[in-house]
């Protein structure tokens, strides 16, 4: 049993809470936040020990693991006192505010051998995960472009905020959002690089962007555009898809489906000429608890796993996200 705590306990540190509660190998043990409302509700309902001091939770707990789900400004002091005490790490995305510190955090973990893995739960999905060993398949033939996209209705009127939309806070589309894209473009095609034509645009927010439209070169010299917005009232709830390009066909991707086209038929793989269409329920393992996604079970799954196993090579690990906060320090530089 991993011994385990968790630090912040807003919408995603409860649902961490409630997946690491149910884990068969997962004891969890003690859970933080400065709230003193949440903790007085922890205190009374749960059998958690309750810390509003994270130092004070990891002094006492004799912790194996700690799972960070605060704003997006304390991870770097959070994860560093957290290595340093020889835990292994699963923190919520964004990283950092400065991938200088992703780095820095990167090799630290690598150096003490601990697991390290940041919430980017897109590369635990089914149909993202059919797409990769489509594309490993060379089932498109060379490729020629992409484009990342998501949308959905976070801030749709100017008045009311939260931390998410506080720039100092590590909020705006482009961390909470845009950030996911980037990252499934970099585990699908590869290690996006450069940037241009950058627009970091204000529809509603004071303080932040509400879209992010750039064109983004990779590693191996692909070219694709990125187009983001949490100020679109069109869709229910976030929205991630990813369409791709090649000389034999096309693959578009998202949450629930994948649709492949092909010029002509792959009898290796059994594809028909034309269209395709896989969907999630055929796609994804069955998870032991589920809430709100399989994604969401899946990648703390991978985590504990890593642990039990002592494998510190990690599917989304400090290092894959690191190249995510270097390449939005890219676009906000570019968008000057």
């Amino acid at each position: 049993m991993v011994r385990t705590g968790i630090i912040g306990l807003g919408k995603m540190g409860i649902s961490h809470c409630a997946i690491l509660g149910a884990h068969p190998d997962v004891n969890l043990v003690a859970v933080c936040d400065s709230s003193a409302l949440v903790i007085d509700a922890f205190k009374k309902h749960s059998r958690f020990q309750c810390f509003t001091d994270y130092r004070k939770m990891i002094a006492e707990m004799n912790l194996d693991a700690i799972v960070i789900a605060s704003p997006t400004k304390f991870h770097t002091e959070m994860v560093h006192y957290a290595l340093d005490h020889s835990l292994h790490v699963f923190c919520e995305k964004p990283f950092v505010l400065n991938p200088e510190d992703a780095e820095i955090l990167a090799e630290k973990a690598e150096s003490k051998n601990l697991v390290n893995q940041v919430g980017y739960h897109n590369r635990f999905l089914g149909t993202f995960n059919e797409v990769k060993v489509l594309l490993q398949m060379n089932i498109l033939g060379e490729l020629y472009h992409f484009s990342g996209e998501s949308y959905g209705p976070v801030v749709l009127r100017e008045k009311g905020s939260t931390w998410r939309s506080q720039k100092g806070q590590g909020g705006g589309c482009l961390y909470d959002y845009a950030s996911h894209t980037i990252d499934l473009i970099h585990f699908l095609l590869g290690k996006p690089m450069e940037v241009s034509g950058t627009q970091l645009k204000r529809i509603f927010s004071n303080d932040v962007e509400d879209a992010v439209y750039s064109s983004i070169t990779l590693n191996n010299g692909l070219r694709g555009q990125l187009s983001v917005n949490w100020s679109d009232e069109t869709h229910r709830k976030m929205n991630t898809q990813i369409t791709i390009l090649g000389k034999k066909g096309k693959i578009i991707a998202d949450a629930t489906e994948v649709k492949i086209f092909l010029k002509e038929a792959n009898e290796l793989l059994g594809l028909p000429k034309g269209w395709t269409v896989k969907y999630l329920t055929e796609l994804t393992p069955n998870v032991d608890f589920y809430l709100r996604g399989e994604e969401y079970s899946s990648q703390i799954d991978h985590f504990i796993k890593c642990i039990n196993n002592s494998e510190t090579i990690n599917k989304s690990s400090f290092r894959s996200a690191s190249c995510t906060d270097q390449l939005i320090s890219k676009l906000i530089s570019d968008n000057k």
